[in-house]
């Protein structure tokens, strides 16, 4: 059998990129597929080079909540282009986006513009130290916030998927002062700090999990974390890269009405672009240089094609009725989920918004030994046998499945008459 387009890529990938792929989770290892290469998109469709039309619950991993090409999107992006694609100087867009953002969440007062969320939560890091002169960062096993170095003690993401438990390259004496708690245990974060006395600058939290696969918070364990942060004087950090925006226009933090002390975004604020910011009281953020004496830059921060996109895609979502979206997902979930216990197999599939993922294991999910314990090949024969009817899912274990305001009724049918196909 000839190879297709995207085997052809691929092999022609692997002589001049590692592993073929920009990013490792693209590589779909764990699920012993080739990646499929895309040539366009549209709404919540995909184009591969193949010239497969395949149903997008991906939406790039996360950002293209109003689905791809959104034409106001598209067309700003357009228009600032024209005027040019970069200025290393400030444009009225940056100060546009930085307002919209601070409007959005009562937590933000004020907001410096990056390029990606892992650009976003080292700086969130460093400033936190710098406001607190304390070292050390307590994160949740399994916790992604991107691949700077502190971060990447027991991160989720792709490191879960490849199962690599930290990496090398990456000093011992960096992740020294990384701590680590279970997801949803309070009485763990409580001794990281009183074992840790004046020492903790920040916990960095994802509200609702979304790189060890999708996992809901406990009801008060998020109060719990704000409570415990006060009291030990360290920074409460919300990492909302995935959820900004997602979850609610406020956010996770609207949504759970919790402050936090800084915000790390991405994704939906480019609308699709290279794009990261965090945000917080304007007394840290002071700190920041120029007006202060913690140090960050970058030459493409508040690029104004980004800014332009983020602007375009914030102007449609703060009108948008989340309500009814979710109420669409939920629908479809519990229609999907019925579909595979049918099927005899133990699975559930947490959701909130429009994010959700297929575990399957019936026992309780409560943090990221809970994932781990789910069935992969289960899962990896779902991913292969819904992909083959061009239902495109997130193709690891440990990621979250993302749907847009584009996808369709017919798309979740389509997606449904998939799942009813699927054979264990």
């Amino acid at each position: 059998m000839s190879a297709t387009r995207s085997q052809e890529l691929f092999a022609r990938a692997c002589n001049v990129i590692p592993g073929g792929v920009n990013s490792p989770v693209r590589a779909c290892r764990n699920v012993h597929c080739d990646p499929l290469f895309i040539a366009s998109a549209q709404g919540a469709h995909l184009l591969t080079a193949d010239g497969r039309n395949m149903i997008d619950f991906v939406g790039s991993w996360g950002p293209m909540l109003l689905g791809h090409a959104y034409p106001e999107v598209t067309l700003a992006v357009r228009e600032a282009a024209l005027r040019g694609t970069s200025y290393g100087a400030p444009c009225e867009d940056e100060v546009r986006l930085a307002e919209e953002v601070c409007a959005a969440l009562p937590s933000v007062e004020m907001v410096r513009m990056v390029n990606s969320g892992t650009e976003a939560t080292m700086s969130a890091l460093r400033l936190a130290r710098g406001v607190t002169g304390r070292d050390k960062v307590i994160k949740f096993i399994g916790g992604y916030h991107g691949h700077g170095d502190a971060f990447l003690a027991s991160a989720g993401s792709g490191l879960a998927t490849f199962s690599i438990p930290g990496t090398p390259g990456v000093p011992e004496s960096t992740v020294r002062d990384t701590l680590l708690a279970p997801y949803n245990d309070l009485d763990s974060v409580r001794a990281l700090f009183e074992n840790n006395p004046g020492q903790v600058a920040a916990l960095f939290v994802e509200p609702v999990a979304g790189n060890m696969g999708l996992l809901l918070p406990q009801p008060g364990f998020l109060q719990g974390l704000r409570d415990l942060c006060t009291l030990h004087g360290a920074l409460l950090i919300f990492d909302e890269v995935i959820t900004g925006f997602r979850l609610s226009y406020a956010g996770a933090q609207g949504r759970f009405d919790i402050m936090p002390d800084l915000t790390t975004f991405g994704k939906i604020i480019g609308g699709g672009l290279p794009v990261g910011a965090y945000g917080g009281r304007a007394a840290f953020m002071e700190r920041i240089a120029p007006q202060g004496d913690v140090y960050q830059a970058g030459t493409l921060s508040g690029n104004p094609l980004a800014m332009a996109a983020g602007l375009a895609t914030l102007s449609v979502l703060r009108h948008s009725d989340y309500s009814a979206l979710e109420r669409r997902v939920d629908a479809f979930v519990a229609e999907l989920e019925s579909i595979l216990r049918g099927k005899g197999v133990p699975v559930q599939i947490p959701h909130i918004a429009s994010m959700f993922t297929v575990y399957f294991t019936d026992a309780p999910l409560r943090d990221f030994s809970c994932v781990q314990a789910a069935n992969t090949d289960l899962f990896e024969s779902f991913y292969k046998q819904m992909r083959e009817k061009n239902i495109f899912l997130a193709p690891s274990a440990f990621e979250a499945n993302m749907v847009s305001f584009a996808h369709s009724d017919e798309d979740f049918e389509a997606a449904l008459d998939a799942a009813r196909s699927v054979c264990f």
